[in-house]
């Protein structure tokens, strides 16, 4: 069998957005927001050996019911990934490629955030391999699959 190839083709912005529905009224609110994060892993099978890797993430900051501001990106790396045993392929795509994209993610949120006039909210650093295994147990899928 031949030696596994692992390369990285290219990581890019794929997605971003920002909402703020209830400025400026809710900018002068002296009550401190809160803050919900979502996180998630897509991976994409583009074509023979090449795989997108695309880590999303929501940051929605509320004060009551209403929201301060919405953010939304997702950030994506395409991958070679060839000769890897098939076992080992779903901790590859699950793991090592979301560990190489997220930091390119967590930087453009503060950014996009701290653009939009507020602190910037920094993404804690994430376990894949935790988030991955949970997943495996959870629902015997290790990431969603297109």
């Amino acid at each position: 069998m031949a030696d596994p190839v692992f390369n990285i083709q290219r990581v890019y912005l794929k997605e971003a957005s920002l909402e703020q529905p209830n400025s400026p009224g809710i900018l002068l609110e002296s009550e401190q927001p809160s803050v919900e994060i979502n996180l998630g892993v897509n991976v994409e099978n583009v074509t023979e050996g090449i795989f997108e890797v695309c880590v999303s993430a929501t940051v929605q900051t509320k004060i009551q019911d209403r929201t301060v501001f919405l953010a939304e990106c997702k950030q994506a790396g395409i991958f070679e990934i060839r000769d890897v045993p098939e076992d080992q392929m779903g901790a590859v795509v699950g793991i090592a490629c979301p560990q190489i994209v997220y930091p390119y993610l967590r930087g453009n949120v503060a950014d996009l955030i701290t653009r939009a006039g507020f602190p910037p909210v920094h993404l804690a650093e994430i376990n894949f391999q935790s988030m991955y295994e949970q997943q495996q147990q959870g629902a015997g899928a290790s990431v969603v699959t297109q």
